[in-house]
């Protein structure tokens, strides 16, 4: 009997065994029918995508006019062999004005001549010379700048030219992993190319619009304003800065965005200017410590208002605390987000925009103005002052406006509280407050004299909040701030 039992289980395993197996087959089958679609082939060679687009891609002389002795820019890198060579031929120099050259690489967008590279490269230079792939060297003429992208457009007397086409730096052959081609002249060595993959997407450094692609591919000196290609021949970046610290490449390149690039492009193309859209308003990140004292609002999201100058967003109504959710009927996630949409829409146009305001949704239709001609004129509204008096209140001491606080702190005339004293081990000073700040809100609402403080944290109390929302101005920039209410 124990023998015929053995027996039976025996078979029952032999059973499951193969119908296991024939499981894993079956998955091993429809792994090799689905991983094509989702894995990128590393390439086998890049010689025929190199040979598709170097005609188009240039190298960049530009030569300025400089007073006393310079060293040679961008011809060799710190610690090269040459190094000597060119500092000993500089400690020869008499000290007399001298023509400096500097390197850098661009790509040809169109047969009539129109030449993309960086305004680094070509900014303060007295002449431009390209040199094409096929040895022809021409003179440049500069169509537009714009500093903020670091982008420049320019222009050579000629037809029929190789260009190359941008691709969408924010689809297909963009992805973190993608393999991607960088072309220029690195250390004026000509012609060059190097490959890698893209290593991050979105990467800010320090401009307003920045929108950088990070890749491993090796970036020198002298490749600032080259292309980086994406597998179909598409340019999807602008080749513009590395991080380094001895100067050389170490696998952590930047490249401007095509997403970016093609619309700075057009701009300079059609007007040799920017013109980008301008709200009006300044904005702050709201943060996961201000949401439960913003009323209505659910999680960290938005564009948090400061402050509402004079320009399209005061005569749309909006006010300061408003929170901007949506614009132009894209969700905003960010104070970035925001810029960057405001930034790339066309000046004049009537946008929607809708708001987070005292708990309710407010929709705004906003005409926007241009950014160019804000910043040009540069205007900031001046507040009034305010009848003494002094109190303690989560760990700040707080004073009304006085002419000496104006002066010892040198505060603009305006509504609004005095910080004159944080303590050390409070709330107050681990959220940054300083002795000199101004709060002119609290619980999104004004606030001019101490009562006014008093009664918002008591509506707040009441209302069953932690913590109250504090509008803080130092030197003129606003900030909100979430206190704890003890």
């Amino acid at each position: 009997m124990n023998s015929k039992a053995v027996a039976v289980q025996s078979s029952r395993y032999t059973t499951m065994i193969r119908a296991l197996a024939a499981l894993m087959l079956g998955l091993a089958v429809l792994a090799a029918q689905v991983a094509p679609g989702f894995a990128q082939e590393r390439p086998a060679t890049f010689a025929d995508l190199a040979e598709m687009v170097s005609p188009a891609v240039v190298n960049i002389t530009t030569t300025t006019v400089v007073a006393g002795r310079t060293g040679p820019q961008g011809i060799v890198p710190e610690g090269s062999p040459f190094e000597d060579f060119f500092r000993d031929f500089e400690d020869r120099q008499d000290g007399a004005p001298r023509r400096s050259s500097a390197l850098g690489s661009g790509f040809v967008i169109s047969a009539d001549g129109y030449i993309v590279t960086n305004n680094h490269v070509i900014v303060d230079s007295d002449e431009i010379m390209i040199e094409f792939f096929s040895g022809q060297e021409l003179p440049a003429e500069i169509i537009g700048t714009d500093p903020n992208t670091d982008l420049a457009l320019l222009k050579v007397d000629a037809t029929d030219l190789p260009f190359v086409v941008f691709g969408d730096s924010n689809g297909a052959g963009a992805r973190v992993g993608d393999w991607v081609m960088a072309m220029g002249n690195p250390l004026g060595q000509g012609f060059s190319v190097s490959a890698g993959i893209v290593s991050a997407r979105n990467r800010a450094l320090s401009g307003t619009y920045d929108d950088y692609i990070q890749t491993d591919a090796a970036i020198n000196r002298g490749n600032s304003g080259g292309p980086l290609f994406n597998m179909d021949g598409e340019v999807i970046g602008v080749n513009t800065a590395i991080l380094s610290p001895n100067g050389g490449s170490i696998g952590i390149g930047f490249a401007m965005s095509s997403a970016v690039v093609v619309n700075v492009v057009d701009q300079l193309r059609e007007f040799g200017e920017t013109r980008r859209g301008w709200l009006g308003v300044r904005i702050q990140d709201v943060t996961p410590d201000m949401v439960e004292a913003i009323e209505g609002l659910d999680m960290a999201r938005g564009a948090m208002v400061t402050d509402v100058p004079t320009g399209p967003a005061e005569d749309a109504g909006m006010l300061s605390g408003d929170v901007i959710l949506m614009f132009d009927g894209t969700e905003i996630a960010d104070t970035r987000e925001l810029v960057t949409i405001v930034g790339n829409s066309p000046v004049g146009k009537s946008v929607p925009v809708q708001v987070l305001r005292a708990g309710e949704m407010e929709d705004l239709t906003v005409v926007l103005g241009r950014r160019e001609t804000a910043e040009a004129a540069g205007t900031d509204p001046q507040p009034e002052a305010m009848e003494p008096a002094m109190t303690d209140l989560m760990g700040m001491t707080l004073s009304e406006v006085t002419p000496d606080l104006v002066q010892e702190y040198q505060l603009g005339k305006g509504d609004g509280l005095v910080v004159t004293d944080v303590a050390a081990d409070s709330e107050a000073a681990e959220k940054g407050i300083l002795a000199g700040d101004l709060i002119t809100e609290a619980g999104q609402q004004k606030v001019a004299t101490l009562g006014d403080l008093e009664a918002r944290i008591v509506e707040a109390e009441e209302a069953g909040r932690k913590s109250i929302l504090l509008l803080i101005r130092r030197g003129g920039d606003p900030r909100f701030v979430a206190l704890g209410l003890e």
